[in-house]
């Protein structure tokens, strides 16, 4: 039994490993063919990452991805591919930032209301798709997809001056009324700029989204579920059911994505919130196999990539560097862990095998011995 979970062990190690070494080589390879250096680029990258103002924006922005990446993972192990994380979180950060503009509450009641405000939004909009899919059988891709383009209306509609915009005191940016000060989530206090505190939010997040998953009947279902909807139905899991709370779950953990931005960085909403988050979190996920520490791991190289790929620019390297190594990553480890997976298989196999075999001499022996 030990030796089995150190081989799983093993097998499970080597696919992001495989896929960050291919990635590179890849990559090297990419900016060999421009022209350019790439040992000397990766050196840059790693030297301007490791700073330590570096280090507070991977950790402030990893929070941001792994919150993200778990939001889409909640998804993922139900089968479902929950697309419109980007539009349920986008409309929840900004009805919570309009909510939390509109109050004056201490901040004990302010921050927790506005947390759920931004929960209930992202749940109740990922439910849309969920229903749409147990009813009439939409797919959640197409609905999603849908979802985040009515929801980029939506906040476009509402954020104008006359409505739930608020031109600022110079007149060049419409944003929500900024949060009071009540509204500022607390900060650590590390230099040159400190430390989000929703990072605790963030860990907590994905100690539930474990021990959910992991520990209770729901996370069994829901598991279950995602491997075989007609074996479950055929145990008695309510499979639609199932499928509409996954989406709620999903959505809700997606309402606390901008929650970082909005409580300890901006405190407003406005046209220059952070995009794409969303689908960012799509790749996080497969990067990371839906674990939560691999989540946050696929998190934390991600934002290294971006933080050290910007300061590529400045010396003469191509800005869409980054977007290539991103996109290689993701292609490598999908590659990756089908390989490590097909390994693992064809090893379990030949072990059964050899098993059967040995079992089989020992009976022979037997048999010559009677």
């Amino acid at each position: 039994m030990k030796k089995f979970d150190k081989e799983r062990l093993l097998l499970g190690l080597a696919a992001p490993v495989l896929a960050i070494v291919v990635a590179f080589l890849v990559t090297a390879l990419v900016l060999a063919a421009t022209g350019k250096e790439p040992f000397n680029a990766f050196g840059i990258m790693f030297d301007y990452g490791v700073k330590s103002d570096s280090q507070v924006y991977i950790i402030n922005k990893s929070t941001t991805y792994y919150l993200a990446g778990l939001a889409v993972a909640i998804g993922f192990r139900m089968n479902l591919f929950n697309i419109g994380v980007d539009g349920q979180y986008r409309l929840a950060a900004f009805f919570a930032a309009a909510l939390g503009g509109a109050l004056t509450l201490p901040g004990a009641l302010q921050i927790p209301l506005i947390i759920l405000t931004a929960m209930i939004v992202g749940a109740m909009w990922a439910g849309i798709a969920g229903v749409l899919k147990v009813t009439r059988g939409v797919s959640e891709v197409v609905s999603t997809i849908m979802l985040n383009a009515i929801a980029t209306a939506i906040i476009g509609y509402l954020l104008q001056v006359g409505r739930l915009g608020h031109l600022d005191e110079a007149g060049t940016k419409i944003s929500t009324t900024p949060l009071p000060e009540s509204s500022r989530f607390f900060e650590f206090p590390t230099t040159p700029t400190p430390i989000w505190g929703f990072v605790v939010i963030a860990v907590i997040a994905g100690v539930a989204y474990w021990f959910t998953l992991s520990r209770t009947r729901f996370g069994f279902d829901l598991r279950t579920v995602g491997q075989s909807g007609s074996a479950a139905e055929a145990s008695g899991v309510n499979v639609k059911k199932m499928v509409v709370t996954s989406m709620l779950i999903s959505g809700g953990m997606a309402g606390l994505i901008g929650m970082p931005t909005l409580l300890n960085d901006s405190f407003e909403y406005s046209g220059d919130f952070p995009l794409g988050v969303g689908f960012t979190g799509i790749a996080i996920a497969l990067l990371g196999r839906n674990h939560p520490i691999g989540i946050a791991l696929g998190a934390l190289l991600w934002a290294f990539l971006e933080r050290g790929t910007g300061k590529l620019e400045f010396e003469g390297y191509d800005k869409e560097i980054v977007g290539v190594i991103q996109g290689v990553i993701v292609l490598c480890v999908v590659i990756a862990y089908e390989v490590v997976r097909r390994y693992g298989l064809k090893r379990q196999q030949r072990q059964v095998g050899e098993k059967l075999a040995a079992q089989a001499r020992h009976s022979d022996q037997q048999e010559v011995s009677a």
